[in-house]
């Protein structure tokens, strides 16, 4: 069995209908801080792996001083891929998305989309693969992935995590159960950033 500690990563200094792959702004700095010390307050140091994207590197940052230790890149992990759309219109396309299940997201998307369920099979498939506890830094929709696969729910919104919230799921013969969801998002995931 492996216990996994999901990571959302911090405030961005921007949102994802704004830019691609912004970094933290000054308070998802703090939040970085603040949840590496808790994390290390709480835990052995353990392997680190996050999205190759900037928010998530930057988020696990502090931690990766703390222990010592790098953070592996893992992509599959990242943001849901986004369909051929501009940075604007894909906003419109994942707010109008969460609100359904799966197969309406992928029946709402425009040709040339990816295939949403492979994107989700690939997540679960590298997290069953990690070989031990683990802390991993990822997005609001990819841990929403895995909260998901965990309730046997085909929705893709069935949880908020906050920015720089931990939330903690046991994989065991490549099953997920989620032992403790981290603290909840006050607004929408496009929201407020």
């Amino acid at each position: 069995m492996a216990r996994l500690f999901l990571v959302r990563h911090a405030k961005p200094a921007a949102t994802w209908g704004e830019a691609v792959d912004p970094g933290l702004d000054e308070l998802g700095r703090e939040q970085a801080e603040h949840t590496a010390h808790s994390l290390r307050d709480t835990l052995p140091p353990m392997a680190i792996y996050s999205s190759p994207l900037r928010r998530c590197v930057e988020t696990s940052a502090p931690l990766v001083q703390s222990w010592a230790r790098d953070a592996v890149p893992l992509p599959a992990v990242a943001e849901v891929p986004s369909p051929p759309l501009g940075v604007a219109e894909r906003a419109q396309w994942l707010a109008a998305g969460m609100q359904g299940t799966w197969a309406q997201l992928q029946a709402g998307s425009p040709l040339g989309s990816p295939d949403y369920g492979e994107w989700r099979k690939k997540l679960l498939e590298a997290l069953q693969a990690l070989p031990a506890d683990s802390v991993i830094y990822s997005h609001y929709i990819a841990i929403n992935v895995v909260i998901g696969a965990a309730l046997n729910n085909e929705r893709v919104i069935n949880f908020r995590p906050g920015h720089a919230s931990i939330t903690e799921i046991d994989v065991r013969n490549g099953r997920f159960k989620i032992r403790q969801l981290g603290k909840e998002a006050d607004g929408g995931v496009l929201l407020g950033r």
